[in-house]
């Protein structure tokens, strides 16, 4: 495989686009809902792929929608099928109401993989997608997978480890060909952690700042930044995060309740300014790893819409990274000596009960997974499952049974309640 293309899903404003150009791969097709987004990730690919009619790789709409595009019809066209799907359904700062969000894309894109067929997978996600919360979730996406001819890997990447001055953790979902399992390897961490002051100092010192409260601010952020968030439509405009995120900004002698048109100047006076100086839009993109010409994006939209776009991306160096670690292994120009250990059960549980048909006690399932599991956390595991599957529960013998029934995440159903928000949606679009 010497073709590296991607259609990417769900592709904001280009970070992963990025990080997987400069890995090697070239864009067959990119979809994204917001139209601000996609006009920025329009400008940089015709850029990076001057020879393509990028009308007709940038599409804007819903992901899920046939008119939008249609998977089969890639089916041979692109190697890797990639994207940064939704993650409220998962975010620890949200309800995390899994496969009940009608965000959640999820399940969706595992099947229009297998629509798609192509030789590898790469998805993105939130860390609370690892909470103990989603164990069946993720079990569900690694064996839907298997049946698809996939095998499939999860790993929680941090920014930090990359290069990138942030933590910002993410759950990575890996899934390719059994004949390019031998051939891969997560990428190995960088040997420099670089931080806060190390990438911006240059920035903040721009408009003639002070020495004095220039020095002072270098020290108080020479330090890894928190994870940068790109906030909801929702809830105003841009700020750094909420108010844990803040407080850690105050720490680094930086004021995270907004961002600033430009950088401190000679007449700025910590009096005025007690929490610090705020960042740019330009600066956050550094944090976000658009560091030096390399990573060179030029973001279209006002600043909020800038800092959304920068905020919820996945950090062109990390999209990197996992990109030529795919590169390798669907190239198999050398098999790997850090092959990820064979797929571990996610959740137990969910597959006893997904291959048993008759109804179980928690009793009966701690017997048959003859493990040292306690009822409580069997019964816990089970009111998990119950919020991403149906279950169906009955009482025998004044026990209760239960039987694990479908999915409920949206996987492209007629009849899902999703078609009916996103109705609404458009509904209240055109209203105000």
């Amino acid at each position: 495989m010497t073709d590296l293309s991607v259609v990417e899903i769900c592709a904001g404003a280009g970070g992963q686009s990025l990080g997987l150009h400069l890995a090697g791969f070239h864009h067959k097709l990119a979809v994204e809902l917001d139209p601000t987004a996609a006009q920025t990730l329009s400008v940089n690919l015709q850029r990076l792929q001057p020879d393509d009619d990028v009308s007709e790789i940038v599409k804007v709409g819903d992901v899920a929608d046939d008119d939008v595009w249609e998977p089969e019809k890639y089916a041979g066209k692109a190697t890797l099928l990639a994207g940064g799907v939704p993650c409220p359904p998962f975010s620890v700062a949200g309800k995390q109401l899994g496969s009940a969000d009608e965000r959640d894309l999820f399940a969706w894109a595992v099947e229009a993989a297998g629509r798609m067929q192509p030789e590898a997978v790469l998805l993105e996600n939130v860390r609370g997608l690892n909470d103990a919360r989603f164990a069946g979730y993720r079990q569900a996406v690694v064996d839907r997978f298997a049946a698809l001819g996939y095998t499939a890997f999860w790993e929680l990447l941090e920014a930090k480890d990359f290069g990138v001055p942030q933590l910002r953790p993410r759950m990575i979902l890996v899934a390719l060909r059994p004949q390019y399992v031998e051939y891969f390897a997560w990428p190995e961490k960088s040997a420099v952690t670089r931080t806060v002051s190390e990438v911006l100092g240059n920035l903040m010192a721009a408009n003639g700042w002070r020495d004095e409260y220039l020095a002072k601010w270098m020290t108080a952020a020479d330090k890894i930044a928190p994870t940068i968030v790109g906030g909801s439509k929702k809830h105003g405009g841009a700020d750094l995060g909420p108010t844990r995120a803040k407080r850690a900004w105050a720490e680094l002698w930086t004021d995270g309740h907004g961002l600033a048109d430009s950088a401190p100047g000679e007449d700025w006076q910590p009096e005025n300014h007690p929490r610090g100086p705020k960042l740019t839009v330009e600066m956050v993109a550094r944090i976000q790893g658009w560091l030096g010409e390399e990573y060179r994006w030029d973001f279209e939209g006002r600043k909020t819409s800038r800092y959304r776009q920068i905020g919820n991306a996945f950090p062109p160096p990390v999209a990197r990274a996992v990109g030529e670690s795919l590169a390798q292994a669907l190239t198999r120009t050398q098999k790997s000596t850090a092959v990820p250990a064979p797929r571990r059960v996610h959740d137990e549980v969910y597959r006893l009960l997904r291959d048993r048909d008759e109804p179980l006690t928690a009793e009966r399932i701690q017997q048959l997974l003859g493990s040292t599991m306690t009822i409580e956390k069997i019964t816990q595991r089970i009111e998990s499952l119950a919020r991403d599957f149906t279950l169906e529960v009955q009482s025998r013998g004044g026990r209760r049974t239960y039987r694990l029934g479908e999915w409920k995440a949206f996987r492209g159903q007629d009849d899902h309640d999703r078609h009916l928000a996103f109705a609404e949606a458009k509904i209240r679009a055109k209203v105000s």
